[in-house]
């Protein structure tokens, strides 16, 4: 049981955490020892009682423990942008504090000023995330009764304006990219796939009589090293492609590529894996400038993923179907990148309840349910 004794000139409130061991804490008064007790009495009780030992780690040695513990599993690419975070901005602002001593307004703060120094909305929300699962991770061990990330707004996201191709301007950026980075371009922009899948890509893979390529793996380079891993949303799919881009692929394999199951589709000039750095200096951007006006400005791989999204919904494709062909998670994701694409279908849908209507409704009709107020 709790008690309270005499220790010098105070208070000594006595009590035992939640595995058995004996506390001990001194106050000046036998009040503040008693309202201590009571306060500890009830997080057991909640099961929020913080062993005082931990709350005293700093927010840099907690940090480094959960990184040990807590990122094994993450893809190379998302490790090194955690890291990244940690180091410039999460421990040089908290890093001293002890983990009790970081408070929901310092946390406010502290997004508040990354804002101030004009750093992006998506990058704020990363750099909240990231500090939210390591505090989180503190509660749960039991270092803190609760995390301090609560009530933090964050500014809304802005994506960047789309680019989208059309079918003739994707046959000018093959041109202009050459045999064999034409066929990259056409995979990219007619298949959907990401940059890192189609880099990953294998013999095996392909299956040119039914027109499909099976989507396994993916490419990164991280810190200047390959990596080869799961897809974004760690998921398998067969991605369809038109028939014309399924015959030049199986040319393709006929003639450059090796005989190998596990040989990758597409190389570097010296039979390497492609890496898009490389790729974007010496092959994408001559291209472009080759183009010149017939492409618009800004033009990235990644735009051709968004251009096949636009033809397949063009042509009429369900949100399902775009999913499962770009491997989105969710039908959500689909709808939040690709929803202003869909706007169209209520013109068709209109167009079609209007004729229905036409039969129904008269202007007369609607006169006599709100007729004309009489002149006076």
């Amino acid at each position: 049981m709790p008690s309270i004794r005499r220790h010098g000139a105070g208070y000594q409130a006595r009590y035992r955490d939640p595995a058995g061991r004996q506390r001990g804490k001194t106050f000046r008064t036998k009040r503040e020892a008693s309202s201590f007790l009571a306060r500890v009495e009830a997080d057991k009780q909640r099961g929020t009682f913080v062993d005082p030992q931990l709350s005293r780690v700093r927010f840099e040695d907690w940090a480094a423990e959960w990184w040990e513990t807590s990122t094994s599993h993450l893809k190379p690419r998302t490790r090194e942008g955690y890291l990244s975070l940690l180091r410039r901005y999460l421990v040089p602002t908290f890093g001293r504090y002890p983990l009790q001593a970081i408070t929901p307004p310092q946390v406010k703060s502290f997004i508040a000023a990354l804002d101030r120094q004009g750093m992006s909305a998506s990058r704020q929300r990363q750099t909240y995330r990231l500090l939210s699962m390591i505090l989180k991770a503190a509660v749960e061990a039991g270092c803190l009764g609760r995390s301090p990330c609560i009530g933090v707004k964050i500014k809304r996201h802005q994506p960047p304006e789309q680019v989208i191709l059309t079918p003739e301007q994707v046959g000018i950026l093959a041109g202009a990219l050459g045999t064999p980075n034409d066929l990259l371009c056409y995979v990219l922009a007619f298949g959907g796939l990401r940059w890192g899948e189609a880099a990953a890509l294998r013999r095996s893979r392909c299956d040119v009589t039914r027109s499909r390529v099976q989507v396994v793996e993916s490419l990164a380079e991280v810190g200047g090293r390959l990596h080869f891993g799961p897809t974004k949303t760690y998921s398998r799919r067969w991605v369809r492609l038109p028939k014309s881009v399924a015959q030049t692929l199986g040319q393709h394999l006929a003639r450059i590529v090796r005989a190998d199951p596990t040989a990758l589709v597409f190389t570097s000039p010296q039979g390497g894996p492609l890496r898009s750095p490389n790729f974007r200096r010496r092959v994408w951007n001559p291209a472009i400038h080759l183009a010149g006006e017939a492409l618009p400005d800004g033009l990235t791989p990644h735009h051709l993923r968004h251009s096949c999204a636009s033809l397949l919904i063009q042509q009429g494709a369900s949100v399902k179907a775009v999913q499962q062909q770009l491997g989105h998670s969710t039908p959500t994701v689909t709808l939040n990148v690709y929803a202003h694409l869909f706007e169209d279908d209520l013109e068709g849908l209109y167009q079609g309840l209007d004729e229905r209507l036409e039969s129904i409704i008269r202007p007369s009709d609607v006169a006599k349910m709100w007729p004309s107020e009489p002149s006076r």
